[in-house]
Formats: structure tokens, C-alpha cells, sequence
């Protein structure tokens, strides 16, 4: 190997794996900086140096595809986090949906949303935007036994806000301790008017709850520990509070038929059924929701992407 061959080798040692200047290479050298330019353009022709370039941006297209295909999805965006932490993950996935929101709603469109912190970062993000007749509505019960905040009346009121419209909330329980009290006040004139509302929404926006560890909806003080146990042994996620198994259907129908609001099935018929949701815990739940088919168009995270697609 000649002197040149070896200079040139050792320039572009520093400069690509050390990080040293070029100006800090010539002195180290013994060479002038022309010189070290001219040795590291030298190492690139003769192939000393190989330089790939990856695009995140590119990768997180590829993954998009690749879970639209997988789970028949009509459209995916794949959110670039920096790292795999679930509250960093929530504040990027929910500012592309906020964004992808404020793009699509038109005039009259109805739009139902669900409860939740992953929901809080959608609602929180949103931008006002010029529409004439929308309306927004609570599609399941917001009230709880618990002191735990679920940012029910939040998200309805900011989600009105952004799109100049009046709430429409569902003041219930979400899951009442029986079905013959549930069904009574489901004939109530108003609730039915709110939970046909609901029905009518083309546009749903939700979230999925995981049903390991200590979910949000286990701490609302709704279940018995009895309850408790066999979700969890049986279940793999929530959806509008509607607890499913890994192949996407309902858990236990006793529960299910004491639940307040819109049933997992309608989410099939919606114009845009938007599900929100990343997050190592949620893996398991998020598979189950895509294989039950409840939501046409997911946003998520790369880390969530490349777990849902091994």
C-alpha cells in the first residue's frame, strides 16, 4: 500500500468514524486541509469508503404499506418516535391524527369519539378549522365511580371547539352493574337520541385499552375482582370500553350487554373508523383490534409497526 492508499484511509477514519474536522485532520496529518479534502474524495473513488444513507421517512412508507396489506387497512401512518417510551410515542401519534383530523372533516360530517389520555393527546393537538354543521358526540358513557380522570368531557368539548359545533355528551356510566338498568335508560328520549347519533357518525376516532397489568378501564371501579380475573384472563384489549379476545370478539356478553354506547360491529360501517394507538403494552390489543377489523385507517408508531408486522 502506498503512502497515499494509507493516508487517505486513515483521513477517512477520523473524519467518518471519529468525527475530526477536516482542519483537525490536516494537523494531525502533518498535511494541508486542500489536501485532506483531496484524500477523502480519493478513499470514495477507490471504494475505501461506502456511504449509505437511510431515510426514516422512507422506512416508515414502507411499514405503512406493509400493515396495509397485512391488515387490509385503507390507509396507515406510521409516526416517527424518537424513542420506544409510551408518552413520547402518545404525543406524536396523537399529533398526526390531530393533523390528519383537521384534513379530512367536511361540512355535516358527525364524528364520534371515545375517552382516554392517547385520546387527550388527539384532542389537545387538534387545530380550529371552518366547517359548517358538523357534530361531535360521545360514543360510549364518560362517568365513572373513580376519582381517575378519563378526560371524557375534554375531548368532546375540544374536539366542538376545533370544529365550531356544541358537544354531544353521553352522561352515563359506560358499564352499569346490570343490563336491566342499562336497558331502562337507554329509553330514555334523549340518551337514544345521543347513542343514534353515535350510530350515524361517519367519521370515529378511538383508542385501544390493553388489558394487562392495571388498564385505565380496570380502575374506573366497574368490575368485581371476579370480573376482573377472567377479562384479563380472557381478554385482549378494549375498545369504546368493549372488551374482546385475540381474535377480535366480545369476551364475555354478560359484561358486554351492560355497556353504554356504540357496538364494535357499527365501527365496521364507518366511513373512517381512526384508530389511535402505539406503545409496547398495547401490542397485543392493537393485533387484536386490526384482526376484528374494527378500524379502516390506523396511526401509530415505528416501534408498534414493526411489532405488529413480526
Amino acid at each position: 500500500m502506498d503512502d497515499r492508499q494509507r493516508l487517505s484511509i486513515e483521513a477517512a477514519r477520523l473524519y467518518y468514524l471519529h468525527d475530526y474536522s477536516q482542519q483537525e485532520i490536516a494537523v494531525k496529518l502533518e498535511v494541508s486541509r486542500p489536501t485532506v479534502s483531496r484524500l477523502l474524495q480519493y478513499a470514495k473513488e477507490r471504494g475505501y469508503v461506502r456511504i449509505e444513507l437511510v431515510d426514516p421517512l422512507e422506512d416508515l412508507v414502507v411499514l405503512g404499506e406493509e400493515l396495509k396489506r397485512k391488515y387490509s387497512l385503507d390507509t396507515v401512518f406510521v409516526c416517527y418516535s424518537p424513542v420506544n417510551e409510551y408518552t413520547e410515542i402518545q404525543k406524536h401519534i396523537g399529533k398526526k391524527a390531530a393533523e390528519y383530523i383537521h384534513e379530512t372533516v367536511k361540512d355535516s360530517d358527525i364524528i364520534g369519539v371515545t375517552w382516554g389520555t392517547t385520546m387527550y393527546s388527539v384532542a389537545r393537538q387538534l387545530q380550529p378549522k371552518q366547517v359548517k354543521g358538523v357534530e361531535v358526540v360521545q360514543l360510549k358513557g364518560g362517568v365513572s365511580h373513580s376519582h381517575v380522570n378519563t378526560y371524557a368531557a375534554e375531548i368532546v368539548n375540544l374536539f366542538a371547539e376545533a370544529f365550531h359545533t356544541a358537544p354531544r355528551y353521553l352522561p352515563l356510566p359506560v358499564i352499569f352493574d346490570s343490563i336491566e338498568v342499562k336497558q331502562l335508560v337507554e329509553k330514555d328520549r334523549h340518551i337514544k337520541r345521543i347513542i343514534e347519533l353515535g350510530r350515524q357518525a361517519n367519521i370515529a376516532v378511538f383508542t385501544v385499552g390493553t388489558i394487562k397489568d392495571d388498564p385505565l378501564l380496570f380502575r374506573l371501579g366497574y368490575f368485581s375482582d371476579e370480573e376482573r380475573e377472567l377479562l384479563q384472563r380472557k381478554g385482549a384489549g378494549d375498545i369504546c370500553s368493549r372488551i374482546f379476545d385475540a381474535g377480535g370478539n366480545i369476551c364475555i356478553e354478560e359484561i358486554n350487554n351492560r355497556t353504554v354506547g356504540i357496538e364494535l360491529a357499527e365501527l365496521r360501517n364507518k366511513e373512517k373508523a381512526i384508530l389511535v394507538a402505539g406503545g409496547q403494552q398495547k401490542h397485543d390489543a392493537i393485533h387484536a383490534a386490526l384482526t376484528g377489523k374494527f378500524a379502516n385507517i390506523l396511526v401509530t408508531d415505528q416501534y408498534t409497526a414493526k411489532a405488529l408486522l413480526t
